[in-house]
């Protein structure tokens, strides 16, 4: 009796073993897939935030072009254009070691 018992308990937790065995497998795909479609919602922001970049200066050039920029756009438009030198001789420093 004592025997049956003890078998029947070992039993248990062996079952509850397989459990959580197939809970961690099914686990593990989804987080696998999560993170599948988490990079490529990533790739697909920084698409965006890029194009969305170019729209910006596609707009900044055609206000230029047509002289209709206020003072206001051209001090973006010069702290942008400062902002995108300062990387140019970033990167051209990094080239450089």
């Amino acid at each position: 009796m004592i025997m049956n018992s003890a078998e029947q308990h070992l039993k248990r937790i062996q079952d509850k073993l397989q459990q959580l065995l197939k809970q961690h497998w099914v686990l593990q795909k989804e987080n696998s897939q999560l993170k599948q479609e988490l990079e490529k919602s990533k790739k697909y922001i920084l698409q965006q935030q890029k194009n969305s970049e170019g729209l910006k200066q596609q707009l900044d050039i055609v206000k230029l072009s047509a002289h209709k920029m206020s003072t206001s756009d051209k001090k973006e438009l010069e702290k942008r254009i400062n902002s995108y030198l300062k990387e140019i001789d970033r990167c051209i420093a990094l080239l450089g070691e």
